[in-house]
């Protein structure tokens, strides 16, 4: 207040002299006796008592309001921190168009990305499809290849080429989310191409009998059939210990395996025949040969003389290789009669029926084992 108009506040001043508009405080404290002299016990005795104390009211009241606003802004700040700190301990939520995922390491190694539910596969080898229907999700095959023909509804899906020259366009067409593949269908130098379509390439790649039930395993896993593949392979497995029982007191036949008479080839260390051959009581003479299915030399076919051989014919094959190789119609086996055929899709295909392929293999080489 200037000094000009606090003289009219003075406390020798008249109530004559004084003025709601020459002293403000003047008409608020008669206002304020009116309506809060009851209430407060406050009692003025002249205007002049009225404005001093007005002025200690207002500055009580300055301090009071500050107050409430300084407990105001206290509040409000522990509520702000309070929010910021249950928001910062409730968890993100996560998107809803997020797409579940599962990881897998296939035959080669390589993590592959899937999603939680595979609906759309196509399979690039015989065996694999023998695989997931035999994991109950044939239903779920969009594709495969023209040697796919079992089980029967095998042979009615659509087919993408041969094993070793399927057509990318095709795979590409149908959408797959998965290709399953084995090593020798050679797919893998198109995995980039598939994978820029969101198409995820798995690969089995099975060296022995155990690898076989592995991949089994694996794909009913990745079809949310794992329930049903380990019923299927543990069913084998009774099967197979029953011929590895059968046939561990009879001593074991040197054997050589035919692939193809002309040119001639055979079953070497990393083909999962080769184990299948062991189980079933025979000793591979080409065991040691590199490879999985090596060529063979005459002269080398000779020096093995085997005491059997097996002919995988009469399958997909049809006829092919049911003639014993020439190098190999004088050795002991031929001369001995000990020559067998054996259904080709048993013994070349490393899915659920190469345990028909080893129980068929056991009884040829030791059929003794068999006759209680």
């Amino acid at each position: 207040m200037s000094p000009a108009r606090s003289r009219h506040c003075d406390e020798n001043a008249t109530p004559a002299s004084q003025s709601q508009e020459t002293c403000p405080t003047l008409a608020a404290s008669q206002h304020s006796r009116k309506v809060f002299g009851p209430h407060t016990g406050f009692h003025f005795s002249s205007p002049a008592d009225a404005c001093f104390l007005r002025g200690k009211q207002e500055v009580s009241g300055t301090l009071l309001l500050s107050r409430h606003f300084q407990l105001k802004s206290i509040v409000s700040f522990a509520g702000a921190v309070f929010l910021a700190f249950a928001f910062a301990c409730t968890p993100a939520p996560k998107p809803q168009n997020a797409e579940a995922t599962q990881q897998l390491v296939d035959g080669a190694g390589k993590a592959v990305s899937l999603p939680k539910r595979v609906d759309r596969v196509i399979t690039l080898a015989p065996n694999l499809t023998e695989i997931v229907f035999a994991v109950g999700a044939g239903d779920r095959l969009v594709g495969n290849t023209s040697y796919c023909d079992y089980p029967e509804k095998a042979k009615t899906i659509t087919k993408v080429g041969d094993t070793l020259h399927p057509s990318i366009e095709r795979i590409i067409a149908l959408k797959p989310q998965v290709v399953l593949v084995s090593t020798a269908s050679q797919l893998e130098t198109f995995t980039s191409q598939l994978q820029n379509h969101n198409i995820a390439v798995f690969v089995t790649d099975p060296h022995d009998l155990e690898g076989v039930f592995r991949s089994m395993e694996q794909i009913g896993e990745m079809l949310d059939q794992a329930w049903q593949a380990q019923a299927v392979v543990e069913g084998l497995r009774l099967r197979t210990d029953a011929v590895e029982q059968a046939v561990k007191k009879s001593p074991p036949v040197r054997t050589f395996y035919q692939v193809s008479g002309e040119p001639l080839y055979t079953a070497g260390h990393d083909a999962f025949v080769t184990d299948l051959m062991r189980r079933a009581g025979a000793l591979s003479v080409t065991a040691d040969v590199p490879g999985a299915w090596p060529r063979f030399s005459n002269e080398s076919a000779l020096a093995a003389k085997p005491d059997a051989i097996i002919l995988p014919t009469g399958g997909s094959m049809g006829a092919a290789n049911s003639d014993v190789a020439a190098a190999l119609r004088n050795s002991p086996a031929a001369v001995a009669g000990r020559v067998y055929k054996i259904n080709d899709d048993y013994l070349a295909r490393p899915g659920p029926r190469a345990v028909n392929g080893l129980e068929e293999m056991a009884r040829a080489l030791h059929p003794e084992a068999f006759k209680k």
